[in-house]
């Protein structure tokens, strides 16, 4: 309840497009103006509204922080970067972001490329650098993505295998539900009863672990049987929805699913609420999909390893909360601290998301 305000579904970000070329790497590095302010205070007269006055004042600090915090190398020769043109904005579904062209001059390029990310990780240790890496002479990028762990990544100057494809796109899915806040509160809010069976005097014990796991696996097949279809459709270009419209139901189905908890409106058949709005929610793992970028030839690979790394970070959850949550459904600390005043507590926080999304209350 003290926690610092933070997005559910939109955490900080960089969007960082390299690519090879016969002298050295051409470099697009978009960084959000709000990360920018917080670390460089851009706002001069600290109205809370950055002007682009204000940012143009501060190209050269902007500049400046990006070659800092970013360090390329081939062959164990640093590629020094330098700008090859003015900064420029950008919106992105989060905000505005300042962009960036530069360049960094190799002496060669042979076998791989070094880069060290650093941007942010002082202040903000969730940060993440989304790589779009195209080798010279190649027609389609791979994705990457800088985090904490993984700051520093070889760049390969060849195309990667299937496998490698395939790898990286389930540790993002895995990523991703874990940092999906709303996800997870709507999973969560849809599971706390599991363990519970509603009668006329309201909420008692299930008598059996297995009747719990059932209830268990119904609601999670549905909801990855929904958010699979819709995931696909949007990805595959066949469906497209607006990205507040899809955002701010994603808010209000976790309000409903926390708030049927108390009514009990939905009791037996929530695995049917978990596939009606599983429906947006692959919409809103679609855009992530667009920000990390889809490689046209390995489209099917990429699709199915995002698919198959979230279903894994859904299991993890579910295998933490089950056997928990079974050993406590017998106290009133579950009945009514957990189930009753989380739901609460939940359908609170995601109402404040939904009228952050739904009037466009988001930092720009």
């Amino acid at each position: 309840m003290a926690a610092t305000p933070a997005w559910a579904h939109k955490p900080s970000d960089s969007y960082l497009t390299l690519r090879g070329e016969e002298d050295g790497i051409a470099v697009r590095w978009d960084i959000a103006l709000r990360d920018l302010d917080y670390v460089l205070q851009l706002d001069a007269d600290g109205n809370g509204e950055l002007t682009w006055g204000e940012v143009r004042r501060r190209e050269g600090d902007i500049t400046k922080l990006a070659i800092e915090r970013l360090a390329l190398s081939s062959q164990g020769e640093a590629c020094p970067l330098s700008a090859t043109g003015p900064m420029m904005l950008d919106r992105h579904s989060d905000g505005t972001y300042a962009v960036l062209a530069l360049h960094a001059r190799c002496a060669r390029l042979a076998g791989s490329i070094q880069a060290q990310y650093g941007l942010f990780v002082d202040v903000d240790p969730s940060h993440r650098g989304l790589l779009q890496w195209t080798p010279p002479g190649a027609s389609q990028p791979q994705a990457r993505v800088f985090a904490a762990d993984s700051a520093k990544q070889e760049l390969p100057l060849a195309a990667p295998g299937a496998w490698e494809t395939l790898r990286q796109y389930v540790v993002e899915g895995i990523w991703h539900i874990w940092i999906g806040f709303d996800h997870i509160l709507f999973l969560l809010a849809l599971l706390l009863p599991s363990v519970l069976v509603r009668d006329a005097g309201g909420w008692t014990p299930t008598p059996s672990l297995k009747r719990a796991g059932v209830e268990v696996l119904k609601v999670v097949t549905a909801f990855t049987l929904a958010h699979s279809i819709t995931l696909s459709l949007a990805v595959l270009g066949l469906v497209s929805l607006p990205s507040r419209v899809v955002e701010s139901v994603i808010a209000a189905s976790v309000v409903l699913a926390a708030l049927n908890n108390l009514r009990g409106t939905v009791d037996r058949r929530r695995w049917v609420m978990a596939f009606v709005f599983g429906l947006v929610h692959g919409f809103g793992f679609a855009s992530v999909l667009a920000d990390l970028g889809l490689p046209q030839g390995a489209l099917a690979l990429a699709l199915v390893g995002f698919n198959v790394g979230v279903e894994l970070g859904q299991l993890a959850i579910v295998a933490v909360f089950l056997p928990l949550a079974y050993a406590l459904r017998t106290t009133g600390f579950y009945r009514v601290g957990v189930l009753r005043f989380g739901s609460i507590a939940v359908a609170l926080l995601a109402g404040w998301w939904f009228v952050q999304r739904a009037f466009d209350l988001a930092p720009s």
